[in-house]
């Protein structure tokens, strides 16, 4: 599996920082249907973190159907999720559109973490309200 990170000193809490990295990397299809997660207490070991902040990220996971758990088989990315997922889902071609923006970003000289600011103030900005009632 990908390496997953947490950032102790974010101001954004550990959990959610696992939990934002694992759905990302099932959306592009790095983690696929199936792939089993580390265990709670092995990736709490690897970071540094406490278990019950893993099996909270991995908590929230569930609830939104990304990853299911199951006590023989550990959690594992859920069916029916990632691109591709739905007859028309848009990801797969939306990856590719912002694969190529981060790639222009940083050829400009843009950080990761300007190019992420950039996207969240886009998030927020004057349309998002409309868009994320759409989503809906």
């Amino acid at each position: 599996m990908t390496d997953i990170t947490v950032d102790l000193h974010a101001a954004v809490p550990a959990y959610e920082q696992i939990r934002r990295q694992v759905a990302g990397l099932v959306a592009v299809g790095t983690l696929v249907p199936g792939d089993r997660l580390p265990a709670s207490r092995d990736l709490a070991r690897d970071l540094g973190i406490a278990v019950g902040t893993v099996q909270r990220a991995y908590r929230e996971l569930e609830s939104t159907g990304v990853v299911t758990s199951r006590r023989r088989t550990g959690t594992v990315v859920a069916e029916g999720t990632g691109p591709g997922a739905g007859s028309r889902d848009p990801r797969p071609a939306l990856v590719e559109e912002l694969r190529t923006v981060v790639a222009r970003a940083r050829a400009a000289g843009l950080t990761d973490e300007t190019i992420l600011d950039i996207a969240h103030g886009v998030l927020r900005g004057p349309d998002a309200a409309a868009g994320a009632s759409a989503d809906r």
